[in-house]
C-alpha cells in the first residue's frame, strides 16, 4: 500500500503553487475553478493536492502545533543553498540551518504552512 496524495487547505492556493513550484520542485498539473484547487507533483511522483479554504466548511486553514510537511535533502550543502534561495526569494526565515538532533536544517512558515527542510547527517 503506499499514500496516494496528500490535500493541504490553504488561503492563496496561485501563490501556494508559486511557491513549490519556485522551492520544492514540484510541478503544477491542472488547476480547478479560480484556483480553487491544484494538483501538483515533484520529481518522485508525490501528489500534492492544494485546496482553497473557501472549500472548507468553516474557511479554516488552521493545523495542530505540531503538523508540519517535511523535506529531506541529500547534503547540508543543499540544505544551505536552499535556504539561500529561499531567503533571496523574500521567504521570512527566523533561522539559519544548523544540526537538530541528527539532522541538519531549518524550519520556517509560509503562510499557515510549517515546513522543515533537513539532511540526516551519519551517525557515528
Amino acid at each position: 500500500m503506499t499514500i496516494n496524495h496528500l490535500n493541504l487547505p490553504v488561503s492563496n492556493v496561485a501563490e501556494t503553487i508559486t511557491f513549490f513550484e519556485s522551492y520544492f520542485d514540484f510541478k503544477c498539473l491542472e488547476t480547478k475553478g479560480d484556483n480553487m484547487i491544484a494538483v501538483l507533483r515533484n520529481p518522485a511522483d508525490f501528489i500534492l493536492v492544494l485546496m482553497s479554504s473557501k472549500m472548507s466548511k468553516t474557511d479554516n486553514t488552521t493545523y495542530p502545533d505540531a503538523f508540519h510537511l517535511g523535506f529531506i535533502l541529500d547534503s547540508s550543502e543543499k540544505v544551505n543553498e536552499l535556504f539561500s534561495k529561499l531567503k533571496a526569494g523574500g521567504i521570512q526565515l527566523e533561522r539559519e540551518p544548523q544540526k537538530i538532533r541528527n539532522s541538519f536544517g531549518f524550519y520556517f512558515y509560509f503562510g499557515e504552512l510549517f515546513i522543515e527542510v533537513a539532511h540526516y547527517l551519519e551517525q557515528s
